[in-house]
């Protein structure tokens, strides 16, 4: 399967979809006019990939996101979480810098709640 990546816009993070490979990357901020829509053909990827059973990492690397993207991220995170828990492999990667406790803070309390490895990385 090809190579997914949808540029970084002003309002909107680069994602980086590779079925090859099993990753995911979010990368940037993340408030789009419209979430649900730009994060469709990402919940499509991930539907895929976990029909197809591969192994998954998945690389959070954002600094900003609203409240609509966070309830994107936490939709991502929970079949995420759902295909760990039917024994599929996933592994997560929450990028934060290192002064930026707001977005450490926001991935603990993501994590908290989940059963699949999730990893707090600082840069």
């Amino acid at each position: 399967m090809e190579k997914i990546v949808i540029p970084r816009s002003k309002s909107s993070p680069e994602v980086i979809m590779d079925y090859d490979n099993g990753l995911l990357e979010i990368i940037g901020e993340s408030y789009p006019e419209n979430s649900l829509g730009f994060y469709k053909p990402v919940y499509d990827w991930l539907n895929k990939c976990i029909q197809d059973k591969i192994q998954l990492k998945v690389n959070f690397k954002l600094n900003y996101f609203n409240t609509s993207s966070s309830k994107c991220v936490i939709d991502i995170l929970d079949s995420l979480d759902k295909y760990f828990v039917n024994a599929g492999k996933v592994e997560i990667n929450w990028y934060y810098e290192e002064d930026d406790d707001d977005m450490k803070e926001t991935g603990e309390e993501f994590s908290s709640d989940l059963k699949v490895p999730f990893q707090l990385v600082y840069f």
